[in-house]
């Protein structure tokens, strides 16, 4: 009956139906959201390019990786606990699947005004410290998000270049266990990408991501 309930609140989060209780991230303290359902991509959709400023102050697109087969965008941000858990394993997506095609690009998608520790100079060190290997975007304007349609920190859109468009291919959490990695029996964002190196469709298109809200202003 608790695994039910727990598929089954996961199943109301990703449609949006569901209010739960969360940390604010810059002092703990319990925060109620709700999570209402956002207009964005779904599998199969072409992905509209951007240009959003990185941690060493250049504009970086995706057409400015010509020689990428698709990409791993990773919304993700500084303060969120979910997110730092993952850090290591999004540098480590980044080195395995950089040199063959499909480099990660991260995007911090939260305001610095509600969230201050993920404002832009806390970006550079924080990437600093942790010997990010990829492009950290900030999305001023909070633009770039809700046309992908994230929702959480961290978030994956998984792209393929198909006759110079950029399709979604896979939408959602990296794993399956974000405190343990060691303890991971599913690896979406990974399996994705090895099925489009090999030619083959994604068999997990989609999955409920797990994290921290993106900070927004009300």
């Amino acid at each position: 009956m608790k695994n039910m309930k727990i598929v089954l609140s996961a199943f109301l989060m990703g449609l949006g139906l569901l209010s739960f209780t969360t940390e604010n991230g810059d002092n703990n303290i319990p925060v109620k959201e709700t999570v209402s359902a956002k207009k964005g991509y779904e599998v199969g959709d072409e992905a509209t390019d951007f240009k959003l400023k990185n941690i060493d102050g250049k504009m970086v697109s995706l057409s400015d990786f010509k020689s990428a087969k698709g990409f791993i965008v990773i919304f993700t941000c500084n303060h969120c606990p979910y997110a730092k858990k993952y850090e290591d394993r999004i540098i480590e997506l980044d080195k395995k699947y950089k040199s063959q095609g499909y480099p990660v690009i991260a995007i911090n998608p939260n305001d610095p005004n509600v969230q201050p520790e993920d404002g832009y100079q806390q970006m550079i060190e924080r990437a600093k410290q942790k010997g990010f290997t990829f492009p950290y975007l900030v999305d001023e304007g909070q633009k770039v998000y809700p046309q992908y349609g994230a929702t959480k920190t961290p978030h994956v859109f998984v792209l393929q270049k198909e006759n110079g468009k950029n399709i979604v291919k896979y939408i959602g959490a990296i794993d399956n266990n974000y405190d343990n990695p060691g303890d991971v029996s599913e690896y979406y964002a990974q399996d994705a990408v090895n099925a489009l190196i090999k030619g083959e469709p994604v068999k997990m298109t989609k999955t409920v991501a797990i994290g921290c809200t993106i900070k927004a202003k009300k």
